[in-house]
């Protein structure tokens, strides 16, 4: 039975924590049919901002295309309209999360992770030739969001929780689930369900420490799981856990990823998270 405290967790913030309706209108797009590659270039182009990151990220080494792309329909037409819309989410949902105190997490530390994350998955997809590469970059950066709604909302518990893995090492997301009866994956997962995101992003979130329990994707929440556990290694950022989670075997064959490659991930993984960084969390400096 779930929680009536991770329930209420979720829902007393549903307003807090909303989409951009930026977002909102644009996944609508995408989901009519009627909807054009010029109608969703227009929503996008609404917000300078936002053309501006997507295109960046569209003339990065993250893709790695011959000619440069300069105009969102462009983007739109090459990249594809649910990666766009992917896309848009991923770097539009960092401005979603303000004010979450400095004493628990480090926020820049935090997006750096999950940026990683992001980077490291959409690696692994390109690898095995997903065909929508963008769905486990968002997947990455949305791993650990749960975790800000606990930090935003559960202060007080969180900082006793931190507290506690500081005298005795231990993984923070079992320590959420003993004293909480239920960890960040849960929030996450449950934010994501009432956000009405797609299925394959929320069982990629929910599932990210527990990949054998992700029914529709699996793939999705082993890639996730595995670019988790390989930011950690490579110490890209921190959201709170002070250990390296134990790597599932299952999720490592699932992926059919050689071990040969991971000089070739770490490589790229490490260019192109401080690529992805400059674009989607420039420095206030």
């Amino acid at each position: 039975m779930m929680s009536i405290q991770l329930a209420s967790l979720i829902s007393d913030n549903l307003k807090i924590f909303s989409l951009p309706s930026i977002f909102l209108r644009l996944n609508n797009a995408v989901n009519d049919l009627r909807s054009s590659v010029t109608d969703i270039g227009n929503i996008i182009s609404e917000d300078q901002g936002l053309t501006a990151r997507i295109l960046k990220l569209a003339n990065s080494p993250l893709y790695g295309f011959p000619s440069k792309i300069e105009t969102i329909s462009k983007a739109v037409l090459i990249i594809g309209t649910k990666q766009i819309r992917d896309l848009t989410l991923a770097t539009s949902i960092i401005r979603v999360f303000e004010g979450i105190p400095e004493n628990l997490i480090t926020m820049e530390t935090f997006w750096r992770h999950s940026i990683a994350c992001g980077v490291i998955a959409r690696i692994i997809a390109g690898y095995r030739r997903e065909p929508n590469v963008e769905t486990f970059f968002t997947a990455g950066i949305l791993h650990d969001i749960g975790r800000l709604i606990m930090y935003a909302k559960m202060p007080a518990e969180c900082r006793d929780i931190l507290s506690q893995i500081a005298k005795q090492p231990q993984l923070l997301f079992k320590v959420e689930r003993e004293s909480l009866g239920f960890n960040h994956t849960d929030v996450g997962g449950l934010l994501l369900k009432q956000w009405k995101l797609p299925q394959d992003l929320m069982e990629a979130v929910a599932n990210h420490h527990n990949p054998d329990k992700a029914l529709q994707y699996p793939v999705e929440a082993a890639a996730v799981h595995v670019a988790d556990i390989l930011a950690h290694a490579l110490q890209l950022g921190n959201s709170g856990e002070k250990y390296i989670p134990r790597l599932s075997e299952e999720a490592w064959a699932k992926l059919s990823f050689q071990t040969s490659m991971l000089p070739f991930l770490f490589k790229q993984g490490l260019q192109h998270v401080d690529i992805a960084m400059q674009i989607i969390l420039p420095s206030k400096k």
